[in-house]
């Protein structure tokens, strides 16, 4: 019993002397010194890019409870604008705490600055030619950005560097390097923003509504003007369409002559972003006025109502940035 009490008894001495050793050797040393510097800096870092994230989250947050809770029908510019900016502002941060983070830990592991000059140099001539993009990216996102071209939830449609057909959409996220938008059909497409070459804001202040209204040739066009002004009298009182509309709907008059038709064109100044809902109320009472007045025969009926669900002028982009038309 005594035996097997003093061999546990030096065991543990022994382990305990190599303990002590150990820590008090080179490794336990760094260990103490530079490793819990090392491993402090990196949990800082970590916790900095958390923060970051969360107050950009939090800001956004803040503008859509701002806006849900307001009347208005679309977000202001300032509202759009403050959300690209703080999505900026938050990838920026996380960058230079990425920077920092690498500054110091060469730092404090002494690793020498001069011998990295020369394979710095080396990268840094790969990635002049290897990362010409990104830099185009980060310089095109930043006049985005500073112009103000379009924010969050901005209908645009983006002309991109070798597509033919323009990328159209609502805008769900932009950086410094990348736009993405959300189309119709629910994906999502990721834009280079040194590959936009062109950019149509359909959200941008105000929208007009084109709706180009065929009418037989034969008929009486001052009867049909005085329905047509009926009608643009009557979308002011409407309440699906007088919370969207900017001003009274316009007639413009004659805007094509066919064999047999007469285009007559009507437009509305509506809401960013509200064109097309607008535009589609408008027809459905411009069909509904015809029909009453007996000017739409049955022959007529058809074609008619095929020309003014699918307008010429304005079928794409409604098409591509509303989804599925309205059944007949």
């Amino acid at each position: 019993m005594t035996t097997n009490y003093l061999s546990a008894s030096y065991l543990a001495f022994d382990w305990s002397q190599k303990w002590h050793g150990f820590w008090g050797g080179a490794i336990g040393e760094w260990i103490l010194t530079r490793g819990l510097r090392v491993v402090m800096l990196l949990i800082a870092a970590v916790l900095a890019a958390r923060f970051v994230n969360w107050a950009a989250q939090r800001i956004t947050r803040r503008i859509d409870a701002d806006f849900r809770q307001s009347d208005a029908l679309v977000r202001s510019e300032t509202a759009k604008h403050r959300q690209a900016v703080a999505s900026v502002i938050s990838w920026v941060t996380i960058a230079l705490v990425c920077v920092l983070v690498f500054v110091q830990l060469t730092e404090i592991l002494a690793i020498p600055v001069s011998s990295l000059v020369a394979p710095a140099a080396v990268l840094g001539a790969a990635l002049g030619f290897g990362a010409q993009r990104i830099v185009q990216d980060l310089l095109a996102g930043f006049f985005i950005i500073t112009e103000k071209q379009y924010g969050f939830g901005d209908l645009v449609a983006l002309t991109v560097a070798g597509i033919a057909a323009p990328a159209e959409g609502t805008v769900v996220d932009v950086t410094l390097r990348v736009t993405k938008l959300r189309s119709s059909e629910g994906e999502v497409l990721t834009i280079p923003n040194g590959q936009i070459v062109k950019t149509i804001n359909l959200s941008k202040d105000w929208a007009r509504a084109v709706v180009d209204i065929p009418v037989p040739a034969a008929a009486d066009l001052n009867h049909v003007n005085e329905l047509l002004h009926q009608v643009c009298e009557k979308a002011m009182k409407n309440p699906h369409l007088k919370d969207l509309l900017l001003d009274e709907p316009q007639l413009i008059g004659v805007e094509s002559i066919e064999l047999d038709t007469v285009n007559l064109r009507m437009v509305a100044r509506t809401l960013p972003g509200k064109q097309f809902e607008v535009g589609r109320q408008l027809r459905v009472m411009v069909i509904a006025a015809l029909t009453r007045a007996g000017i739409v025969t049955a022959a007529d009926t058809r074609p008619m109502v095929e020309a003014l669900v699918h307008p010429a002028t304005s079928a794409g982009a409604e098409k591509e940035t509303q989804g599925p038309e309205e059944d007949r």
